[in-house]
């Protein structure tokens, strides 16, 4: 079996993306620009100690992922009229605290992560469970939708989405309770499906996602402000596209049950025998509908570039969308590493390698870990004290698979450190005991609630040798 970053745990390779579009206005993708730059004059005594200087990586780039800046930036002047305020996600709390900054009480209901909630002044904050839905998920759901039943033509909505929403927003469709939802989530994380094909069934058995959310707003004007954690950053997969319209079909979904071997309990069965609410893009009740993506990875990444450029690095990124294994990925990237540190002339300025996107990681023993921790482990086995190259992996949402853990930070010293803490670098790889191994050490990421999630955060520190 396997995690990724949301705590699911799947056995695939990596996530797929699913069929389906949008069919609605959406705001440009937010391009990674992956610039490396040239040879700066060497400044390595100005770096602060290793893990110091990769940490203020990590906070520039979940920073610059801070709805406080998003939001405010891509809000319209507060529409005359009605006004309400809806949202699902773990940046969905923050998003609604920054809009009434801009715009002064909200009338609005909001769901997100339990610990992630803010102070707001009309906007009413419900914390529900995540990544495995709860009652308190299902009670806010049905009260947003009568929220939004009683909207109008000039009326105006404002949905506020982010990673995460998939789980919160919940209204299982038809006669399906929450048990067997939560029955049919748990037999398709088990069967090792990837996340688009969960996604895609997801869709066809609720109530507000693929559209239907939006749907509910019909006929008021309404703006969907969106954080991305997907790679791609394409609407109709954040938070599962409550406000985006689907081109996928029951019949698809029905092949999703077959393909990975899930026996639907009979209320699922019925749902998908038929029509289900998922919108087909071009749907006249997504025409009054914007979505806009106001926040994503590749940003975080050239936020963090800039912090590493400015004290004298060369920064290079290596993309926003990385997939796959985690401990595959860390091999990888170690050996990129060596070679670049390799071709390095002495005293030539240090080189920053950052990447973002969501690895998976199959679970082979009983350990505590999560993507990040287990990408960070793998690299530092994979280095064995290679001299010259730290490096960080973490979670911008503070959650690396199951702990409140974003990730963990290496260095040359760790098979070392370890060694001395009586730890197996490879022992705990093959159980998948990042997280203790790394507590061990004292070499954990915890931030705490970061208040948004543009996925994870990598960056590699190569020095010149000697």
């Amino acid at each position: 079996m396997r995690w990724q970053g949301c705590c699911c745990w799947t056995r695939s390779a990596s996530p797929e993306p699913g069929p389906g579009g949008s069919g609605q206005r959406v705001g440009a993708r937010l391009e990674p620009v992956q610039t490396p730059q040239p040879e700066r004059p060497p400044v390595t005594a100005a770096l602060p100690l290793p893990s110091v200087f990769l940490r203020s990586l990590f906070d520039a780039a979940v920073a610059a992922a801070d709805p406080m800046r998003a939001v405010p930036a891509a809000l319209p002047p507060k529409p005359a009229g009605r006004v309400v305020v809806v949202g699902a996600g773990k940046a969905s709390a923050r998003m609604a605290e920054a809009v009434e900054a801009a715009w002064g009480p909200c009338e609005g209901l909001v769901i997100t992560r339990y610990g992630y909630a803010r102070p707001t002044q009309g906007i009413e904050i419900v914390e529900a469970a995540h990544p495995v839905p709860d009652a308190a998920g299902v009670a806010a759901t049905d009260r947003m939708l009568a929220l939004l039943d009683g909207v109008g033509e000039g009326d105006f909505v404002l949905a506020l989405i982010s990673g995460g929403g998939s789980a919160l927003l919940i209204r299982p469709a038809g006669a399906i309770t929450l048990a067997e939802k939560q029955k049919v989530n748990a037999d398709l994380l088990a069967s090792g499906a990837p996340i688009g094909q969960m996604n895609l069934l997801r869709k066809h058995l609720s109530r507000v996602k693929g559209g239907q959310l939006a749907a509910a707003a019909y006929p008021a004007r309404m703006l969907a402000l969106m954080i991305s954690d997907v790679p791609g950053d394409d609407p109709a997969f954040i938070a599962s596209g409550p406000t985006v319209g689907d081109a996928t079909t029951p019949a698809d979904a029905r092949a999703v049950l077959a393909r990975w071997n899930i026996a639907p309990p009979a209320a699922v069965a019925e749902v998908l025998a038929g029509e289900t609410g998922v919108l087909r893009p071009g749907d006249p009740r997504l025409a009054r509908v914007e979505n806009r993506v106001i926040a994503a990875p590749s940003q975080s990444l050239e936020a963090a570039a800039g912090i590493a450029r400015a004290a004298g690095c060369r920064a290079e990124i290596l993309g926003d969308a990385l997939e796959g294994e985690a401990r595959e990925l860390a091999a990888g990237h170690a050996a990129l590493a060596l070679a670049r540190q390799a071709a390095m002339a002495p005293g030539a300025a240090p080189l920053v390698l950052l990447s973002g996107g969501e690895c998976t990681v199959t679970r082979r023993g009983d350990g505590v870990g999560g993507p990040n921790a287990e990408y960070a482990l793998a690299m530092a086995t994979a280095l064995d004290g290679a001299a010259g190259i730290h490096a960080i992996a973490c979670d911008t949402d503070g959650v690396d698979g199951a702990a409140e853990v974003a990730g963990a930070v290496i260095g040359p010293d760790t098979p070392a450190r370890a060694r001395a803490a009586g730890r197996d670098m490879a022992a705990a790889l093959a159980i998948n005991d990042s997280h203790g191994f790394f507590a061990a050490l004292g070499d954990q990421v915890i931030p705490g609630p970061t208040l948004t999630n543009v996925n994870d955060f990598r960056a590699i520190l190569i020095l010149p040798r000697g």
